[in-house]
């Protein structure tokens, strides 16, 4: 799997790729909370290159979420999901939870 991390100035985005199972998960974990550390709520995650999601990611995003939105301090919106993901987010019945965009940069710029 494979993370970059991008700061910008009111909003992070972290642009995910490969399979996010139980191997990969902590490493996607560490990288949303560390920035979540710093004190920076608002997040876009760009799921445009993820293969696989797993059910640990599924728990990592919903956390991350609800993270960010507690005290309404920001929210963790996802940016062009593939359709393997965006199938298992429907599964799952998560997909009303989370605002998608179709591309990055309408995700950042949704902030």
């Amino acid at each position: 799997m494979e993370i970059e991390t991008r700061q910008y100035k009111r909003v992070d985005l972290i642009k995910v790729g490969g399979r996010i199972d139980s191997v990969a998960a902590p490493q996607f974990e560490a990288a949303i909370q560390q920035i979540m550390d710093q004190g920076r709520f608002r997040i876009v995650v760009d799921m445009n290159a993820v293969e696989y999601l797993g059910s640990l990611g599924l728990r990592i995003l919903v956390s991350a979420l609800k993270q960010a939105r507690r005290w309404n301090r920001g929210d963790l919106r996802l940016a062009s999901p593939s359709q393997r993901v965006v199938d298992v987010l429907q599964l799952a019945g998560l997909d009303v939870l989370f605002r998608t965009y179709d591309t990055p940069v309408d995700a950042v710029g949704s902030f």
